[in-house]
């Protein structure tokens, strides 16, 4: 028994997240039934390194299975990109020790977040990015980013539920920064790890900031309190990237 370990990467606009549901199309549903069609199996089980929203996408997203086929790891990537949808394709593929896991092995994780800031619609963008018309103080945002670097306990940054899911929303953020070129808005961030729509509520929170709506004190209140009123608002799913992920 083999213990692939594969890099892919998605549109989600059609999908419901990642993981698998008993009523919407996902993407583990997809590459598990495109695994099957290949190898002519019982589509197998295969493990995410994130869950994703719906409508989320990623740009390097790994996933590990375990398979009872001697498949060359190059005939694998080549097949799958041949009976996958064309929102998904196989980047690479190894194998991996037999303890590998893509979720419990990940060391960190990076996200990014786009923002069109012009001020009309770009339908060639529609459900790629976040189509935001006002200005944006970048400057501020950027300060205004630096207050999350760190450890910190991000449970106002955290949709309510999400909180149930997890032992602790102590997250460590490695990196946090704002730039902008030709008129898109790039956050990107990397972390140990987060939880139920941080990085969207962060986001939404220093596009809050660059409008006055929220202090760089309401930050800081923020992250010691763990009052989700003092945070900004959970920014759309379309603008969001699983960048890559770190082991």
């Amino acid at each position: 028994m083999r213990n692939l370990k594969v890099f892919i990467s998605y549109n989600g606009a059609e999908y419901h997240g990642f993981q698998r549901q008993g009523n919407a199309l996902t993407v583990q549903e997809a590459v598990e039934n495109a695994i099957g069609k290949l190898l002519k199996i019982k589509p197998p089980v295969i493990f995410g390194c994130s869950r994703t929203d719906a409508g989320v996408h990623a740009r390097r997203f790994c996933f590990n299975v375990k398979l009872d086929s001697n498949i060359p790891c190059v005939g694998f990537i080549k097949g799958m990109n041949t009976v996958l949808p064309d929102n998904i394709a196989v980047l690479s593929c190894e194998d991996a020790d037999d303890d590998f896991h893509a979720r419990f092995c990940t060391k960190a994780k990076e996200y990014v977040y786009l923002i069109n800031n012009k001020p009309e619609r770009d339908v060639f963008m529609q459900k790629l990015v976040y189509h935001y018309p006002f200005p944006l103080d970048i400057e501020k945002m950027r300060e205004a980013a630096e207050l999350f670097i760190g450890e910190h306990d991000f449970a106002a940054f955290c949709r309510s539920e999400g909180k149930a899911r997890v032992s602790s929303t102590v997250r460590t953020i490695y990196s946090l920064s704002v730039s902008e070129s030709t008129g898109i808005v790039e956050i990107k961030i990397k972390g140990s790890g987060f939880l139920y729509n941080m990085v969207r509520i962060v986001a939404g929170t220093l596009v809050y900031i660059s409008e006055g709506k929220r202090s760089f004190k309401d930050v800081e209140n923020a992250l010691i309190t763990g009052n989700r009123e003092l945070a900004g608002i959970t920014l759309p799913p379309e603008g969001l990237y699983l960048n890559e992920v770190y082991y």
